[in-house]
C-alpha cells in the first residue's frame, strides 16, 4: 500500500504488488468528490503464487514475492536497461497478478491503471476485505 501527498490538496494512493503480496487489502476514500476510486487487491494471491515466489512459514504460504524479489533481474525489477516505461513492460507474472487484482500496481510502470487521486481527507483501509 502506498499513500502520499505533496503540499497540494490532491492525494495520490495505490495498492502495489511490485514488491510482493501477503494479504488482501482495499483503500477507499471517504468523500472527496467525483473520480475518487478505490485501490485494492481483494483476492488471496497466495493460493496461486508460483512455488519459487512463495514465502512459507509453518508449512504454509504466508506471502508471495514479486518476480523482482524472487528472480532479481533487471527485466523483472525495471532496472538497468529496463528502467523506463518504454523498456519495462508487463511480464507473464505481472499480467497474471493484474488479471486477479486490476486495481493494484502489478509492475513498476503500471501508473495509468493503478495510481488513484482524490481530494478526500479520510480513507478507509480494510485488511482482508470481503470479495466483491
Amino acid at each position: 500500500m502506498t499513500f502520499g501527498t505533496d503540499k497540494s490538496a490532491l492525494h495520490y494512493y495505490d495498492v502495489s504488488l511490485v514488491d510482493g503480496f501477503n494479504l488482501p487489502v482495499a483503500m477507499v476514500p471517504v468523500g472527496g468528490g467525483v473520480g475518487c476510486g478505490s485501490a485494492a487487491c481483494e483476492v488471496d494471491l497466495n493460493v496461486c503464487c508460483p512455488s519459487r515466489f512463495e514465502v512459507r512459514k509453518g508449512g504454509r504460504v504466508v506471502g508471495c514475492r514479486s518476480a523482482c524479489q524472487a528472480l532479481k533481474t533487471d527485466k523483472y525489477c525495471c532496472t538497468g536497461e529496463f528502467a523506463s516505461p518504454k523498456s519495462c513492460r508487463p511480464t507473464l507474472f505481472s499480467t497474471l497478478f493484474k488479471s486477479l487484482c486490476p486495481r493494484a500496481y502489478s509492475f513498476a510502470f503500471d501508473d495509468s491503471s493503478s495510481l488513484r487521486t482524490c481530494r478526500a481527507s479520510r480513507y478507509l483501509i480494510t485488511f482482508c476485505p470481503p470479495r466483491r
